[in-house]
């Protein structure tokens, strides 16, 4: 996290613009041009409270904004529309000056009241929105609903107060959610129920045509806050566009970002091809891929059983399943993430040593269990690989394939004994340690319907969770992420998760695309940063 204050109690002011600070532009940038990008599914929802997935993810990053937002390319926290703000020295209460001028792209200012009502909107339980709980520490969360956030409160038209129940060493973080952005009350209320196709936001771009199942259509906001961005005059985005077929596309300069990536069955060919390979891109991701063992079905409910099943698996041999596009995990931090333990080697694999721990658990002959997977590819061809593995220390374990909404209920329910996670696994949502806890570790995600699918719930690692992110004091970080170090050794030390590999993104762009690479992979606007790239 970038320092912005010196210390919690001193405000940070910034009289320029933003952008001349903590992004330096592309000397060949230029304006104008339009886009053609390309998804085989069509796009759920462009609503701020709602959108929870990779592909709609930067859609609403490029339509809206928030109080804090990233520095393009990175995990650097800025401000947004906050222009500064000031944190109380007891770390609850947090003053944003808002920036004056900014416009909806329906003509009208934004003001303090927008900010209040937006955050009323995403944490009343009336909207149902997934991303309601990261607001969990905002006073009067438990009692959100018609009456609103009690610890949201307007100052004046340009400045909103927000106090905590909790100190929240996440909560910059947060507010630079896509579930943060500032929305207007009458456009909301304009649509009846149907703003997700209908958005109106201050973001450096505007919906201008949506044709379900075929395309959507952006077009630049000329009144954008950020000077000098966005480059593009607007982008279109494809539906229904198979990846195979717009690959080729690509190749025939008809597209200039396939959405999906490489499709794996041409990964081979494009970087064999040198005039393919040069136009592909790179870039490491917040990512895990796992498998959980569910700690309350026997035999994983001991420990030793648990260790042998990641001492047996061979993840080497898996990453070369997906070409090689991911590096072996240690932990369920990836190694970009703050907080990644560097000198811990996890698990070895060592089939040998697995045998001997089913063993001494009382199960030298092995057992029989279920592996969950979703059923695309390479996710059934990794499975098979896992089950391989296992075979070798004794374990028998039957591949149920299946959709992935089975796949993800199974887990819920806590039905699944082991559940190879690829094409669910975890990409943080914000670039914190904490993130990767909570939902997919902790106790509160281990009841029925949550995504922590081992079921492993530890209080204590849980109490040192909490106080982890008590430490919001820019001076207590290191310590902070020690704390947190901390628990995800713990974690490993009981070892209800196997991780496997943390993938890295490959896609690609056209020849005539412009802008730093990080852009086209950028780890908070997955997967693309459409605001600061450009047509050469």
């Amino acid at each position: 996290m970038k320092k912005l204050l010196a210390s919690t109690a001193l405000a940070l002011t910034l009289a320029l613009p933003v952008a001349a600070q903590d992004y330096t532009p592309d000397p060949n940038a230029k304006a104008g041009g339009t886009i053609t990008v390309t998804y085989k599914d069509d796009v759920a929802t462009l609503d701020p409270a709602i959108g929870y997935d990779w592909q709609n993810w930067s859609m609403i990053k490029s339509l809206f904004d928030g109080l804090m937002d990233y520095v393009p390319g990175t995990t650097t926290l800025r401000p947004g529309l906050a222009e500064s703000y000031e944190i109380s020295e007891d770390g609850l209460t947090y003053t944003f000056k808002l920036r004056a001028g900014v416009k909806f792209n329906n003509g009208r200012e934004m003001t303090a009241e927008d900010v209040k009502y937006s955050l009323d909107r995403v944490t009343n339980p009336e909207t149902q929105s997934p991303g309601a709980g990261f607001f969990g520490s905002i006073a009067g969360f438990e009692n959100a609903g018609a009456g609103g956030l009690s610890g949201v409160e307007v100052v004046d038209p340009l400045t909103v107060k927000i106090t905590l129940s909790r100190p929240d060493a996440t909560f910059l973080h947060v507010m630079a959610l896509n579930f943060a952005s500032v929305v207007p009350k009458e456009a909301v209320d304009a649509a009846a129920g149907d703003f997700g196709k209908q958005p109106v936001g201050t973001g450096a771009f505007k919906l201008a045509e949506w044709t379900l199942g075929q395309r959507l259509v952006f077009e630049k906001n000329a009144d954008y806050w950020r000077e000098g961005v966005p480059y593009l005059d607007g982008v279109v985005f494809e539906v229904g566009q198979e990846p195979v077929v717009a690959l080729l596309r690509l190749q025939n300069g008809e597209v200039d970002v396939p959405g999906d990536g490489i499709p794996p069955a041409k990964f081979v060919e494009v970087m064999g091809d040198p005039a393919q390979a040069e136009r592909v891109v790179v870039g490491g991701q917040l990512h895990t891929g796992y498998i959980t063992l569910n700690v309350t079905t026997p035999p994983f409910d001991k420990v030793e059983v648990r260790k042998a099943v990641n001492m047996a698996i061979n993840k080497e041999r898996i990453t070369q399943i997906i070409n090689g596009r991911a590096v072996p995990a240690t932990q369920p931090l990836p190694p970009s993430m703050p907080g990644y333990t560097g000198d811990y080697a996890g698990y070895a694999y060592d089939v040998e040593g697995a045998k001997a721990l089913l063993a001494e658990a009382g199960l030298a002959d092995g057992f029989e269990t279920d592996l969950y997977v979703m059923n695309t590819d390479p996710n059934p061809r990794i499975a098979q690989a896992i089950q391989q593995d296992l075979a070798a220390i004794g374990i028998t374990a039957n591949i149920q394939s299946l959709a992935q909404a089975n796949v993800i209920e199974a887990g819920g329910a806590g039905t699944a004994p082991m559940v190879w996670s690829g094409g669910m696994a975890w990409i943080a949502d914000f670039p914190d340690p904490s993130n990767f806890y909570g939902p997919i570790l902790g106790c509160a995600g281990a009841g029925e319907g949550g995504w922590n699918w081992s079921k492993f719930c530890d209080e204590a690692l849980d109490a040192m969770a909490v106080q982890a992110d008590s430490l919001s004091d820019p001076a207590q970080a290191e310590a902070r992420l020690k704390m947190w170090s901390d628990v995800y050794m713990g974690v490993m030390e009981q070892a209800p998760w196997v991780p496997v590999f943390n993938e890295e993104r490959y896609t690609m762009k056209s020849e005539r695309m412009g802008g730093d690479d990080a852009l086209y992979v950028d780890p908070v606007s997955i997967p693309v940063n459409y605001d600061y790239v450009f047509v050469k």
